[in-house]
């Protein structure tokens, strides 16, 4: 490859057919379930999600949508510049739908946090802003209780023999808006895009 083709590659984004990372239910479950999570720019977030659980390998994530939540009641249909100045409280997340036969809504939270810093206030990595909290935004009253078994349990493991604190937010889920199309599946269309390190498997 000459190396005007490979600076075409780097700046100019790859074709990416969305239909290669979504799945239809293949359980009996016959019913998708939910998940909403933020832990930092929401490139990176889905990615890691499609990365360990993509949906062509029938792991359980049939399809994920970054978008915006938990920002200000008043404020409708924000978009990506508004929510990056923090005015609008609203949090960079990913909206996972999956199929529960295949992957519980327990091994979401634990992976979510797995693949972040939990214990840093509005920041991930060089990131730093109401929208990079971290966050679960829980659609029932089992998520609910998941999402605090499943973060005590993670708290005890991981963090306390460490002197820290998960400081992750469990919200009821409310407004959800998606981000502008660009963002969808940013770093498979962008594969040398900025990506928070901390989205990483940190154990």
């Amino acid at each position: 490859m000459s190396l005007l083709a490979r600076i075409k590659n780097i700046f100019a984004p790859s074709v990416v057919d969305p239909a290669k990372y979504r799945a239809s239910m293949s359980s009996t479950a016959g019913t998708s379930e939910i998940a909403t999570f933020a832990s930092g720019c929401f490139w990176g977030v889905e990615h890691i999600f499609l990365k360990h659980f993509p949906p062509s390998q029938n792991k359980g994530i049939l399809k994920t949508t970054v978008g915006y939540t938990g920002g200000n009641p008043l404020v409708k249909n924000p978009d990506y510049k508004t929510v990056c100045t923090g005015a609008t409280d609203h949090a960079e997340a990913v909206k996972i739908e999956f199929d529960p036969a295949i992957v519980s809504y327990a091994q979401l939270v634990e992976f979510f946090y797995r693949t972040h810093d939990p214990t840093t206030v509005n920041k991930q990595g060089g990131d730093t802003g109401t929208q990079y909290r971290s966050a679960i935004f829980t659609h029932s009253e089992a998520q609910l209780e998941t999402a605090r078994r499943v973060t005590g349990e993670v708290q005890a493991k991981h963090f306390t023999p460490k002197g820290k604190e998960v400081v992750t937010e469990i919200l009821e889920a409310g407004a959800w808006w998606d981000a502008e199309e660009y963002h969808q599946l940013y770093l498979f269309k962008n594969p040398s895009g900025y990506q928070c390190p901390t989205h990483k498997l940190w154990w």
